[in-house]
């Protein structure tokens, strides 16, 4: 005779709607469910679990719920995909959810199932519920950063104020090896981590070195299948010196007697090395990582390929351009590992005007003293007494409405002449532009003075792109 489940813990959710019917759900599964901080908690653990919590890429958003659907619902549905290790119902003060829920499954096989068997599933007789894969991040930008410090400088000085740090990611000058470039990324052991940190560091509470800094959600490293990942024969090398050639990299980075490496490919500070051999790739990544060539310390990485609906989508979306230094390209559909996906003016659009921008593109004209390829900073503040709401209060109410869940912010920085200057790109996971591929951030073409500055013109920015969007699908519709 089978033993008999441990009595589930249930918190706060006396008078709740369809309390006799959470009750029996918890009963009959053995799982705990617990209301905090705005959502409502099925599992973590299931019952039974042991060991860590499953890893990076188990989670699934789920969006466009009926206000009045709830776990007893819901967890049959995705208990069919496969053993749930928990489900988080975004919930709000009257009782209702907010139209949008996470799950977690215990393995990564199991969340990209539910995706697929379950996105435009029929929840309801006519009420199709939105499935994708939910990005689970860990990093943080931190700007705001004296030039003169090192890694460790900025590895140390985070790990006394929060908990959970396994890495930083800094970039160093083009021109000067030894500086910074003002900026670092910060990733932690996990999300909760990262989560708890930045409300930590909030702007005006913690400085650094007598530094004020700007701190929030950095854009997640790009995922790439692991089957992909294990036929790349591409390095991505960083940290080269301006005047490093490609034949200086290429004699670097030949293993071996015979000739193997194909082609390289050298952009500013950083080069792409393709191999004729995957093997000869490996072997050449753990000989070159951390050598010095002409006096630069090279950090060398598998290069990850950019699905060709992400790329495609990412151009229809933002009309995105990468623009160096500040974020390398995309070159032959490889993105570089890590850190590189994310920092500066990557994906803004020129603003028109004629001449030659930052690098090769040709951009627009740009704010005076910054020189060509830069974007006019914006001034959002609303004037004194002004009672209309904040572009970011409207956003954040039309996502809720529509239940497309929180816009998600992700801050960026670059340096101006003595001066920090910033945007944010925002994802809002349960909207669907139409584009191939999955969703990718809008990003707006102006820069602005600080961060609170630079959230608003990202939540005006969006709110055009979508006004303009609906106007083009009534279009559509007429014809």
């Amino acid at each position: 005779m089978s033993a008999t489940p441990p009595a589930p813990a249930i918190k706060t959710i006396e008078g709740a709607p369809k309390e006799a019917a959470l009750r029996t759900l918890t009963r009959c599964t053995g799982y705990s469910l617990v209301q905090e901080n705005g959502q409502r908690i099925y599992g973590r653990p299931p019952p039974g679990w042991e060991g860590p919590a499953p890893q990076h890429g188990c989670e699934v958003f789920v969006g466009k719920l009926p206000r009045d659907l709830y776990e007893d619902e819901l967890v049959p549905v995705f208990e069919k995909i496969g053993r749930i290790f928990e489900l988080r119902l975004m919930m709000d003060f009257s009782g209702s959810n907010r139209g949008y829920a996470f799950v977690v499954y215990t393995n990564k096989e199991d969340a990209k199932n539910a995706v697929r068997q379950l996105n435009s599933y029929e929840i309801r007789k006519g009420r199709f519920i939105g499935v994708i894969k939910s990005v689970d991040n860990c990093r943080l930008f931190v700007g705001g950063i004296p030039k003169n410090k090192t890694k460790d400088d900025i590895l140390t000085e985070i790990a006394k104020i929060t908990e959970g740090v396994v890495n930083v990611i800094v970039y160093p000058m083009v021109t000067d090896k030894t500086k910074n470039r003002g900026f670092a990324f910060v990733e932690y052991e996990s999300h909760r981590a990262a989560a708890m940190a930045r409300r930590k560091l909030i702007p005006g509470r913690i400085q650094l070195w007598g530094h004020q800094i700007a701190v929030d959600w950095a854009e997640p490293e790009p995922e790439v299948d692991e089957e992909v990942m294990r036929k790349v024969k591409v390095l991505y090398v960083r940290n080269l010196m301006f005047t490093t050639t490609e034949d200086a990299i290429k004699q670097a980075f030949e293993v071996g007697e015979e000739e193997t490496v194909a082609r390289v490919k050298k952009i500013r500070d950083y080069a792409f090395v393709h191999y004729k051999t995957r093997e000869d790739a490996l072997a050449a990544m753990t000989a070159m990582n951390g050598n010095l060539l002409e006096g630069a310390k090279l950090e060398v990485t598998l290069a990850k390929p950019v699905d060709r609906n992400t790329r495609r989508a990412r151009q229809m979306n933002d009309q995105s351009f990468m623009i160096p230094p500040f974020l390398p390209p995309m070159y032959h559909q490889f993105d570089p590992l890590g850190a590189p996906m994310m920092g500066g003016l990557g994906g803004m659009p020129p603003m028109g005007g004629r001449g030659r921008g930052a690098g090769w593109m040709r951009g627009g004209g740009g704010w005076q003293g910054m020189g060509r390829g830069f974007y006019r900073v914006l001034h959002t503040q609303a004037p004194p007494g002004s009672p209309s709401k904040s572009a970011v209060q409207v956003l954040e109410e039309l996502c809720r409405k529509n239940q497309w869940g929180n816009p998600m912010y992700t801050l960026h920085s670059t340096s101006g002449q003595n001066r920090q200057l910033f945007f944010f790109k925002v994802n809002i996971p349960g909207y669907s532009s139409g584009s191939p591929g999955p969703n990718t951030p809008f990003t707006p073409n102006k820069l602005a003075p600080n961060p609170d500055d630079a959230k608003q013109c990202a939540a005006e920015y969006v709110l055009m792109q979508l006004g303009s969007r609906y106007k083009q699908q009534e279009i559509r519709k007429k014809r």
